[in-house]
């Protein structure tokens, strides 16, 4: 885990000021749509307070700072912040802070709402990570979180994998002169452990109502949970 959690660090520090254009690359355009979706599942109101995991450069910090009351985008690189906070904002303003989803520097059952994009699948310990979602969430809060999915059926997954592989590769060179920089995603999805295992550890960590929504035939996937009241 600890060697990860430094990797990642890196990795994304060594990315972040092309974040934004790479994940626009990778889903054809599609990841703000699907990022809007969750946004709507979360049913935000005005009055929540809302924390977004890993928000990278605050995509969805911002989309629920359209709806709620109050929101903190966090994440573990300090560039990724930094490129966050210089975000024009047309209405109120998330605040962001550099932390770690395993170790959150907020006191228990403070949030309604906790989101995150592409961010467990990140994490070194992800049972760690979820115990800390349910811990800052508030009785009946809901939890969300946009990944990919790691597909059964062994050639959909063969095939998955090798074209991040491919086009990952293809990205890295030309941005970075390192074809290995977003490799790192089918690698991350090797080891991951789909989107049925993830809703079987949010239920061993108590939460309820688990559920998971395919996107692109299942090839990414939105979760939703809630913290029991």
């Amino acid at each position: 885990p600890e060697l990860k959690q430094r990797y990642v660090r890196h990795l994304f520090a060594t990315i972040a000021d092309r974040y934004d254009l790479i994940t626009r690359l990778l889903s054809y355009g599609r990841d703000a749509a699907w990022k809007r979706r969750l946004i709507r599942m979360a049913d935000l109101q005005a009055s929540d307070a809302v924390l977004d995991l890993a928000t990278g450069t605050g995509d969805l910090a911002f989309a629920a700072a359209d709806r709620a009351a109050r929101v903190i985008g966090l994440d573990v690189t300090s560039r990724m912040v930094a490129l966050a906070s210089a975000r024009p904002a047309a209405g109120r303003r998330p605040r962001f802070l550099v932390g770690d989803m395993g170790s959150l520097p907020f006191p228990s059952a403070t949030f309604h709402v906790v989101t995150t994009g592409y961010g467990l699948r990140n994490v070194p310990d992800l049972g760690v990570a979820l115990d800390e979602i349910a811990r800052v969430l508030r009785p009946g809060g809901v939890a969300l979180s946009l990944d990919f999915n790691r597909p059964l059926h062994p050639v959909v997954c063969a095939a998955y994998l090798g074209y991040l592989s491919v086009v990952g590769g293809a990205l890295g060179w030309i941005l970075h002169g390192n074809p290995d920089t977003y490799r790192y995603i089918p690698a991350s999805i090797r080891n991951y452990p789909g989107a049925a295992g993830v809703a079987d550890l949010m239920r061993a960590r108590g939460f309820s109502d688990v559920r998971y929504h395919p996107i692109l035939g299942g090839l990414l996937t939105i979760h939703r949970a809630v913290k029991p009241a």
